[in-house]
């Protein structure tokens, strides 16, 4: 729901009742993960749940949705005309109709989501439950009810687990709220705060980097010790520059498995310290930039440094997939293809040489690093 908030927040502030569809399960191989979302207003669409395969028929449901309600989606048979998934997979949409009176919480979680505030919202769809009941949970504070306090109690917990992680995906608990039965869905759509991407080396590489990393949805930040060449001038996309020793700026800092560290700084003087410091600091991916020879010579110094083999086992580097990258940017979509590729535990190969689905969603998880 995050893509569609922006236009959904200004229906919503003009007292306006619109359908909103999200996906909330899937199965096998589906086109887009749980969360994603389309609103309906009149003739007014924002955003996709299945890429185009059963927008249409969602369309319909969202523009007349007078009560939540699931709807299942599964694959289209022969017919030209037939409602379904082409790819093979399976996807639960919850449809609902929304506005200021029946989801009151909204502005305060869009707010939350401007201020990368992290915040959860857990929804009944299905089971014993009120269907469509919803609780807003923040790591301090709650807002509304699922119907039963020990459920709300169960979901809180979850919730927050869900997410520190950033996972988005259905849990399942008894009627009464008991964890140890399924009969009762809850959505938990996570709003986690955006993964980071630390950019270290403020060279014309970096300017591409920090591009794509925006346009992947990361919280970019550029540092380098130099000030003439750390600037907001020539790092426009990166949300924050930084003039700083590379190494003392990422010790101030909180690292954990969704941030991402660049390092394309060149020079032993600013990249062994700093490796030295990622490496341990927990980050879910760590690559610097160079050729063999000078990633050779970067193990020796860090070994010196004391870094053990499983250490820097979590090294990447070269940097990027092997695409034939030339120029900056060429060489940005080789690491981001890397970041999406252990993201989701891809081959790194052509399409044309694998086999079984394209995409799919893990255990009904989105997750990002």
């Amino acid at each position: 729901m995050r893509d569609v908030l922006p236009e959904i927040m200004r229906w919503w502030r003009s007292g306006l009742e619109f359908g909103l569809a999200t996906v909330v399960s899937t199965f096998s191989s589906a086109p887009r993960p749980p969360g994603a979302s389309m609103a309906v207003h009149g003739e007014e669409v924002v955003g996709s749940v299945s890429g185009g395969c059963v927008e249409g028929a969602v369309f319909e449901l969202a523009a007349a949705a007078e009560a939540p309600l699931l709807q299942r989606y599964g694959v289209s048979d022969d017919d030209a005309f037939a409602v379904g998934l082409t790819c093979g997979g399976i996807i639960d949409i919850l449809i609902e109709p929304v506005s200021a009176a029946t989801f009151p919480e909204l502005g305060d979680i869009y707010a939350s989501v401007q201020a990368h505030e992290p915040v959860a919202v857990a929804t009944v769809v299905g089971g014993p439950g009120v269907m469509g009941a919803r609780r807003v949970i923040w790591p301090d504070r709650t807002s509304g009810s699922l119907g039963l306090e020990r459920l709300d109690q169960a979901v809180d917990d979850d919730a927050r687990g869900m997410l520190a992680q950033g996972l988005t995906g259905i849990r399942r608990y008894g009627g009464q709220g008991e964890r140890r039965l399924d009969d009762l869905p809850v959505f938990v759509q996570s709003f986690a705060p955006p993964p980071r991407m630390l950019v270290f080396g403020a060279i014309d590489f970096a300017a591409a980097v920090a591009r794509v990393g925006k346009f992947l949805g990361y919280h970019v930040t550029v540092c380098d010790a130099r000030p003439v060449f750390a600037t907001s001038k020539r790092f426009p996309d990166a949300d924050e520059v930084v003039v700083k020793w590379p190494h003392d700026y990422l010790a101030t800092q909180t690292v954990d498995e969704r941030t991402v560290i660049c390092v394309l700084t060149h020079d032993p003087k600013f990249d062994v310290p700093l490796l030295e410091l990622a490496l341990r600091a927990g980050a879910g991916y760590v690559g610097a930039m160079g050729s063999r020879r000078t990633h050779e010579d970067r193990l020796e110094r860090l070994r010196e440094s004391g870094l053990t083999d499983a250490e820097l086992a979590g090294l990447r580097s070269p940097i990027g997939l092997d695409l034939g990258a030339r120029t900056p940017e060429e060489t940005a979509v080789s690491i981001a293809a890397e970041l999406i590729q252990l993201r989701w535990g891809g081959s790194g190969r052509p399409l044309t040489e694998t086999r079984g689905r394209i995409h799919g969603w893990v255990d009904d998880r989105h997750e990002t690093f």
